[in-house]
């Protein structure tokens, strides 16, 4: 992973999600901080990816990814349900692997189409995952398999032991 983003996006801002009927309290006491959530991320190997058929269905799926720079980044094949998903609907939503402290964002996907930042993706993925994407970068850097690229709209974290309290929902 980087050692340091070469941008940042400023602070989202922290409140309880509207959840009716779950008891949640009006006050802002056990709110997670963003820094909590941008380090489950980060630690995250598997992350959920939900997308929507073009019948508006949901299509989840498990990929491999990067939190960077304040952004969610994944490749996936052109040809695979969740790139022809995202090709007609950008709206997806992407989670954490863990349940029990959750993280989970809303956002659009868009295609990275800045090939310097693609080999910065190949080589921090490769690190991350010890897996070898020489076999893949040169369709990746021709722009002929797509890298995705989320920014959160929205975001949602919990801790299942401490729910009530820790519930959090963030804004970009």
């Amino acid at each position: 992973m980087p050692a340091k983003p070469s941008r940042k996006r400023a602070e989202p801002r922290a409140s309880r999600p509207h959840m009716p009927g779950y008891g949640l309290p009006k006050s802002k006491k056990g709110l997670l901080p963003w820094k909590w959530a941008a380090a489950r991320l980060s630690k995250s190997r598997q992350y959920w990816v939900v997308t929507v058929r073009p019948n508006r269905a949901p299509h989840m799926m498990l990929v491999w990814g990067l939190w960077w720079e304040d952004a969610f980044y994944f490749s996936t094949g052109s040809t695979s349900r969740k790139a022809r998903n995202l090709s007609k609907n950008p709206k997806c939503v992407i989670a954490s692997e863990d349940s029990e402290q959750a993280v989970i964002l809303e956002g659009m996907a868009k295609p990275l189409r800045d090939r310097a930042k693609i080999r910065e993706f190949l080589r921090f993925y490769g690190r991350k995952y010890k897996w070898d994407m020489s076999a893949m970068q040169d369709d990746m850097l021709a722009l002929k398999e797509p890298v995705f690229v989320v920014h959160p709209k929205k975001a949602f974290g919990l801790v299942e032991k401490t729910f009530a309290t820790s519930a959090t929902r963030w804004r970009f």
